[in-house]
């Protein structure tokens, strides 16, 4: 079947314009799975510091599982700066691996809207 100029329809009977909203759609849903794992990510970096300053007890099971991925999401950045205090060691390293979340975040939502002329 060949594709009908004047009503936009592809074979199949798509239209252009369903799947130029389904394009759309689907890159909003995407962008803000981005923005929602980095913004986790980044949380969970902010709480491990939190916790670490506040001296919560290494034992507990909540502080396990967040320094735990914090560990994880912190890319190489545990090691960055060594202050002689650990503790200054952790705000600064584990802040600036948070930090850094943010940044591809950022950047990444802005990459995939301008995929799709999305507006975000």
């Amino acid at each position: 079947m060949a594709e009908d100029v004047g009503s936009g329809m592809h074979r199949g009977g798509v239209r252009r314009a369903d799947v130029r909203r389904a394009w759309h759609r689907t890159l909003g849903v995407l962008i803000t799975v981005v923005r929602w794992f980095g913004t986790v990510c980044a949380g969970l970096l902010a709480v491990h510091v939190v916790l670490t300053v506040g001296g919560a007890n290494p034992d507990n099971g909540i502080t396990q599982f967040v320094a735990s991925w914090a560990e994880r999401l912190a890319l190489g950045f545990q090691d960055l700066f060594t202050p002689a205090d650990p503790q200054v060691a952790v705000v600064v390293n584990y802040g600036v691996a948070s930090l850094f979340w943010l940044l591809i975040t950022s950047i990444a939502t802005k990459i995939l809207a301008a995929l799709g002329g999305h507006p975000r």
